[in-house]
């Protein structure tokens, strides 16, 4: 499973998605705004309005911090 995480400092959920993905042993790369991406570009792949942070598995869009604990729950990584 390879999960991405479109960040950006000083997020307190970005921080918290990222625990929580440590803490479950998994592997993920972390995209953190205007190093790796601008706000156009996130807009563009998740939507106007997207919050931080996205999560990705294997391309598929999890969702901001609730949803992919949830997804991790269901999937039993947590």
């Amino acid at each position: 499973m390879n999960f991405t995480v479109y960040s950006k400092g000083g997020c307190p959920f970005c921080t918290r998605i990222k625990q929580v993905l440590e803490l479950a042993k998994l592997q993920y790369v972390v995209y953190d705004l205007d190093t790796d991406f601008n706000r156009q570009e996130f807009y563009e792949e998740f939507g106007t309005g997207a919050t931080f942070p996205q999560v990705t598995c294997n391309g598929k869009k999890l969702g901001g911090c609730t949803d992919t604990v949830k997804y991790l729950r269901e999937h039993n990584f947590v």
